[in-house]
C-alpha cells in the first residue's frame, strides 16, 4: 500500500486568516501562601527567622550550602528565611554575560528537588532586607 503523508501537528494556515486563540500562559509567580502574610512579607513587616549570605561564593560552593541551610531551617520549624545572593557586578566585556550568577541561579535551585518539597513561596526581599540582592523564602511546615 502507498504511504500516506504524516499529518503535521500544526494546523494549516492560509494568508489572511486570523490565528487560532492560544491558551493563556501560566503566571510565573502564583501565590501559594496566605495573601495577608504575603503582603506583610513583601512590605518588610515580617522579620526573617534566619539568613544565609551566599554572595562571594561560587555556584559549586553555594548550592550545597543553600540545600543544607533550608533543610535545617525547615526541620527547626522556621517559616521565613532570607537568602542573600548579591546583585552581581557589571562586566564590561565585548561578550554580553548575565550579571550576578547566583542571583539568576538560586531561584532555579529552589524549584528543583530536594528544595521544591521544602519551599512554598519565593519573593524578592524588601529594600530593608536587601532588595534585589536577596530573596524571601517561605518554607512549608514539616
Amino acid at each position: 500500500p502507498p504511504k500516506q503523508p504524516s499529518q503535521s501537528r500544526i494546523p494549516a494556515f492560509r494568508l489572511g486568516e486570523k490565528p487560532a486563540p492560544q491558551p493563556p500562559a501560566p503566571a510565573p509567580d502564583l501565590l501559594r501562601m496566605d495573601a495577608r502574610t504575603h503582603a506583610k512579607m513583601t512590605r518588610g513587616k515580617l522579620a526573617p527567622e534566619a539568613r544565609i549570605d551566599l554572595h562571594g561564593m561560587t555556584l559549586a560552593e553555594a548550592h550545597p550550602q543553600l540545600i543544607g541551610f533550608l533543610l535545617n531551617a525547615q526541620s527547626a520549624g522556621m517559616r521565613l528565611v532570607l537568602v542573600i545572593t548579591g546583585k552581581g557586578k557589571a562586566v564590561h566585556d565585548p561578550v554580553p554575560r548575565p550579571i550576578g550568577a547566583l542571583r539568576h541561579q538560586v531561584p532555579h535551585w529552589l524549584r528543583l528537588a530536594p528544595l521544591s518539597a521544602v519551599v512554598q513561596q519565593v519573593s524578592e526581599a524588601h529594600l530593608k532586607h536587601g532588595g534585589a540582592g536577596a530573596l524571601y523564602v517561605y518554607l512549608r511546615r514539616r
